[in-house]
């Protein structure tokens, strides 16, 4: 399967394969033959256990590090660890670690990691890791803002310069019959691309409460999904599956968006501050344009796919039709799971000393959800290149408890929420 990203990435990808054949490679000396790889995981909600039950499903892994910001969390998970691999969990209490700085000391004790916290802290946990040497897993989206986009891009190259492997959370990218898909449609089957249409519509996701005695910084980190510095609001937390698809097809991200989107529904003040469905309209550089729309609203239409237009038909995940509907090619290959795909292959590259860096492609896909975001949220179409350089950060000063997180409820308890035509997205 090859990676489509930025027109840079080939030559990029030439200096991170010349830098591997030269320098020692972090890791190698463990990943030999079958020898053990040490891994921490960084982020212990359900993405970060199921991330993690995924690596340990890889032969010569060993659990040695997880953190989480709760202790709580990260005591819970580890149970669950104990329990489906005991033979592969080496997690004595002194490498359980909490709060906003323990991330550290767990990716320090691993050969490999996973990044699986909220997607705010993803830039800063990427770049630790790289500095240290560490080969990466990270979950999608990589970003919540154009100054942690720019981050990741730079933790990337150094990633190529020092031979580590990275494999991020797309996972429909090691999904055959996405992969064959493609291969169809670049045989030219129902000719260009011209069109697409994707989709994440569903009824919402879970809420948590405010308990007594929460500081501010904590009940947003609690209840995350609906703070934009820890989420990115749902186009980039869920959306950016569909959004990828069409950017990997297409052979990159787009130009330009314009959209709109707001809250109807989902308007309570245990809701914060994102919105409950976006319409974004993204033109590539050819002129060919991305219908995008998702939506958090109980008993609506659920849809969660693509479709991709062209000349003479149309191709949705696995299956291809002519004009008139007919079916023209359908995938008839044996399932499995893209999210064991992922890690099965990291490991590989790890192993076989195989150049791996998903890192440009997943940025270069949150970048355009948050560049859909910086559209609805703002009601005016919005440059992709500009938003990458001057897009504001939405994160806070500091990390602690009783820091200032930045977004705050008003006196009737409701966290202000972007206004189009007055809410400021670029600097």
């Amino acid at each position: 399967m090859s990676d489509l990203e930025h027109s840079n990435r080939r030559s990029i990808l030439k200096t991170g394969a010349a830098a591997a054949a030269s320098l020692p490679i972090a890791g190698f000396a463990q990943a030999a033959g079958s020898d053990e790889l040490k891994v921490a995981t960084i982020g212990c909600g359900g993405r970060g256990r199921g991330a993690t039950a995924q690596t340990l499903n890889v032969p010569g892994t060993k659990l040695v590090a997880v953190a989480d910001a709760f202790r709580d969390r990260a005591e819970s998970a580890v149970s669950s660890f104990r329990q489906q691999f005991a033979d592969k969990v080496d997690l004595p209490a002194d490498r359980i670690y909490d709060g906003f700085e323990g991330y550290r000391a767990a990716i320090d004790a691993a050969d490999v990691v996973i990044l699986t916290t909220t997607p705010g802290f993803r830039p800063q946990h990427f770049e630790y890791a790289v500095e240290q040497g560490k080969h990466v897993f990270m979950e999608k989206p990589v970003a919540t803002d154009a100054p942690g986009i720019r981050r990741v891009l730079a933790a990337a190259k150094k990633a190529d310069e020092k031979g580590l492997k990275v494999v991020c959370g797309l996972q429909r990218r090691y999904e055959p019959k996405y992969i064959e898909t493609l291969e169809q449609l670049k045989s030219g089957i129902v000719g260009d691309i011209n069109f697409g249409q994707v989709y994440w519509n569903s009824g919402g996701v879970w809420v948590r409460p405010r308990a007594e005695g929460m500081t501010e910084m904590e009940y947003q980190m609690r209840n995350w999904y609906y703070f934009n510095w820890l989420c990115g609001d749902h186009i980039v937390e869920q959306h950016v599956h569909n959004i990828d698809v069409m950017n990997w097809f297409k052979g990159g991200p787009p130009v330009k968006a314009q959209g709109m989107g707001g809250r109807q529904v989902r308007i309570g003040k245990e809701y914060g501050e994102i919105f409950d469905h976006h319409y974004v309209e993204f033109t590539y550089a050819d002129g060919t344009v991305l219908n995008s729309q998702c939506r958090h609203q109980p008993k609506a239409l659920n849809r969660v796919t693509e479709i991709i237009g062209c000349q003479k038909g149309k191709a949705y995940p696995g299956r291809i039709v002519d004009a008139a509907g007919k079916t023209v090619w359908s995938y008839r290959g044996k399932a499995k799971s893209p999210y064991q795909i992922e890690h099965d292959k990291l490991y590989e590259a790890i192993r076989e000393n195989k150049p791996m860096n998903n890192a440009y492609y997943t940025a270069a896909s949150t970048m355009t959800a948050i560049l859909g975001r910086m559209a609805t949220y703002s009601g005016q179409e919005i440059n992709y290149d500009e938003a990458l350089a001057k897009g504001l950060s939405i994160m806070p000063e500091s990390f602690e408890w009783n820091a200032d997180p930045g977004p705050k409820p008003g006196p009737d308890g409701l966290y202000p929420c972007p206004i189009p035509g007055q809410h400021k997205v670029m600097g």
